[in-house]
């Protein structure tokens, strides 16, 4: 009998970019949901799509096989594909620049080691309930990072 997957639908938001940012994350497993979600004062939409993966996946508290809805290009393409030239190059990219969100990037490589993951990507606002509740989220850290 295999044991039931998580399935975790990230967003990010920004207001300004840079400007104040949340993330959010909604994780289902076995009929059960959780919600989290968080700011920064001074971020990015990027810094902000990434930090709710990283987020998402701390909460596990053990190997997990885990299924991934993002809408964020950057955080799908990075993770499936261009992490492993970075890595290669020393953490720079093709054109031999500095990986802009490094710190971010390491810490989330060293997160998805631990899990079986199967990424997604999904179109944004467009009535994928799970990406709309992650979205909603990511909107309520943005939220409670103006209210100070």
């Amino acid at each position: 009998m295999t044991s039931p997957v998580v399935v975790i639908y990230t967003d990010g938001a920004c207001k300004g970019n840079p400007g104040r940012g949340g993330w959010g994350a909604l994780l289902q497993y076995d009929g059960k949901e959780r919600e989290i979600f968080g700011g920064d004062s001074a971020t990015t939409n990027n810094r902000m799509e990434l930090t709710a993966v990283i987020r998402a996946l701390e909460s596990l508290r053990r190997r997990c096989a885990v299924v991934i809805y993002t809408d964020s290009q950057y955080v799908k393409n990075g993770i499936q594909t261009w992490i492993h030239g970075w890595k290669k190059n020393g953490w720079k990219t093709s054109e031999r620049k500095p990986v802009k969100n490094e710190d971010l990037w390491r810490e989330l490589d060293a997160l998805v080691a631990q899990h079986d993951i199967e990424w997604h990507w999904v179109r944004g606002h467009n009535d994928t309930p799970g990406n709309e509740r992650a979205d909603a989220l990511a909107n309520r850290g943005v939220a409670d990072i103006a209210a100070g």
